[in-house]
């Protein structure tokens, strides 16, 4: 029983994808902040130059390192200071943040999340 409670309680403790625009891609330059490789999700912090000579910061969302391991990440595979071009789905409230689609590193590396690779939305039932 309370294992069931426990699963229960973490299921509902995820959440939906419905914050994003899956309808949506948006292909950003900019520079690596930082990469944290955390449960339960792993995000890139990337600094982009904006069009006021500034820098916006946008926050990633990717998968768990659990299955972020399991597609070949490391929890080395982005570095601070690394000039990278990432695609995401941006956030549906206009927030500089997303869902993690590529990113492409230095040396032409392409990096992606295999679940998405028919291009389609995640989480979206289909009619």
């Amino acid at each position: 029983m309370l294992t069931a409670l426990c699963l229960t309680a973490s299921a509902f403790a995820h959440h939906s994808f419905a914050m994003f625009d899956q309808s949506k891609q948006v292909t950003l330059k900019g520079t690596v902040r930082e990469f944290q490789w955390t449960n339960p999700h792993a995000w890139i912090h990337l600094d982009v130059p904006n069009t006021s000579g500034g820098v916006d910061s946008w926050q990633v969302e990717l998968n768990s390192p659990n299955n972020l391991k399991r597609q070949g990440w490391k929890s080395t595979s982005l570095t601070a200071g690394e000039k990278v071009t990432l695609m995401l789905n941006p956030l549906k409230d206009g927030t500089k943040g997303g869902l993690f689609i590529s990113v492409t590193l230095p040396d032409g590396t392409v990096l992606g999340d295999p679940t998405r690779a028919r291009g389609g939305p995640i989480n979206v039932p289909t009619t």
